[in-house]
């Protein structure tokens, strides 16, 4: 039964896997990617609600009475 000769593997990986980083370079760079969103500047419409010019009382303890 013959040996299998590996003496050319090496060379042979180390080739296709220079080949194969070169071609996907060409590819990527042939690419146009699109560019990055740049945020929106919204104005924001200021609502005058009437609870807002007055003072209001946020909780009350339990024992005070109500007023």
């Amino acid at each position: 039964m013959p040996q299998l000769d590996t003496s050319t593997w090496f060379i042979t990986i180390i080739s296709s896997m220079i080949t194969l980083f070169i071609l996907f370079q060409l590819k990527i760079s042939s690419q146009i990617f699109p560019k990055a969103p740049l945020p929106k500047t919204m104005m924001m419409k200021k609502t005058n609600n009437p609870w807002e010019s007055k003072w209001t009382k946020i909780c009350l303890p339990l024992s005070s009475p109500q007023q």
